[in-house]
């Protein structure tokens, strides 16, 4: 592992890890629900979400719009200070899409948020659909003094399978917002789920090497979680869907991590969903187990995040073709 952004023994590069290198402390991220919507559920783009969505699922408790931010903040500050020992935030601006509002909104909330002296920036989930240029103002302005990070949930870079699954934007929008954000000391972050209907290990791969050419500095990978009230439930009761299994998510998730670039840090790996909600996979593991699955999986194979790439440089190097 000759890249020293590579943990040792994560063999990935991983946020904890960069966040800790460049603020010098332990931080956590603290979710809040800032009362946004969908432009895929009100009409604007569309109707009924994305066909996997139901944001409880991956809401905490205690986030809810009706709490002021201030409570939201202190709840889930309070708690990871007791569980981690966190001395510093950023603030998860997470439920729907972020971005999605009136300017002046947007400035009120982010700008509360980051008024309270233990938060060190933003990290703000949205679609790529749905980032204004005056919301990109906003955020550039902000980005001079604060962290923040723009959270693009593109999900699948195959416009098929975004038509298929409702998303309700296409590639071209996601890369016309990352050429937007970038260059203005906003960090770009993006969303990917692998287990689509019809989707393959070859087409999600194909989304590694897009990131190895964009300026963007983290992403964050899920595996395709079916939870009730959700059209895609309704698919997988049918039998017109199956979900991948665990042994298939692990090595996928290998896969892609020994092609993304090592400067690219790694958010997320898993998800889960509560219990109560939970149809499928019911693979009953915690988020650390995922990731020590997943850690296990490069060990065995005695490879590392980006060392497909640094192969193939290697060959460059010495004459010949990738």
């Amino acid at each position: 592992m000759p890249n020293e952004l590579i943990h040792k023994e994560l063999r990935i590069n991983s946020y904890g890890s960069y966040l800790r290198r460049r603020f010098g402390c332990r931080v956590s991220k603290v979710n809040v629900d800032g009362g946004f919507t969908c432009p895929n559920r009100d009409g604007s783009r569309g109707t009924g979400g994305c066909i996997y969505c139901d944001n409880s699922s991956f809401s905490p408790k205690g986030t809810e719009a009706i709490i002021p931010i201030e409570a939201q903040m202190a709840e889930g500050m309070a708690y990871h200070k007791t569980r981690l020992s966190s001395s510093k935030f950023l603030i998860y601006f997470q439920k729907f899409t972020n971005t999605y509002g009136p300017v002046a909104k947007l400035s009120d909330l982010y700008r509360r948020a980051l008024d309270h002296p233990d938060v060190l920036g933003l990290s703000i989930g949205t679609r790529p659909d749905s980032v204004s240029d005056e919301a990109i103002e906003l955020l550039s302005e902000l980005a001079r003094d604060y962290y923040i990070c723009v959270e693009l949930g593109l999900q699948s870079m195959d416009d098929a399978i975004l038509s298929d699954i409702n998303r309700g934007h296409n590639l071209a929008e996601y890369l016309d917002t990352v050429q937007r954000l970038s260059g203005r000391g906003i960090e770009i972050c993006t969303h990917l789920i692998y287990g689509f209907p019809g989707e393959t290990r070859a087409g999600f791969l194909k989304a590694a090497r897009l990131i190895s050419g964009l300026p963007v500095d983290s992403v964050k990978l899920h595996q395709l979680h079916v939870v009730e009230g959700t059209r895609l439930a309704e698919l997988y009761r049918s039998g017109a869907f199956s979900p991948i299994s665990l042994d298939e998510y692990v090595g996928t998730i290998c896969d892609f991590l020994e092609e993304l670039p090592p400067q690219v840090a790694v958010q997320r790996l898993y998800g889960s969903a509560p219990l109560a909600i939970r149809v499928a996979p019911n693979w009953d593991l915690k988020n650390n187990q995922m990731w020590y699955r997943i850690v296990n999986e490069l060990r065995r194979r005695g490879s590392w995040q980006g060392c497909r790439l640094e192969a193939g440089e290697r060959r460059v190097a010495n004459g010949e073709k990738r």
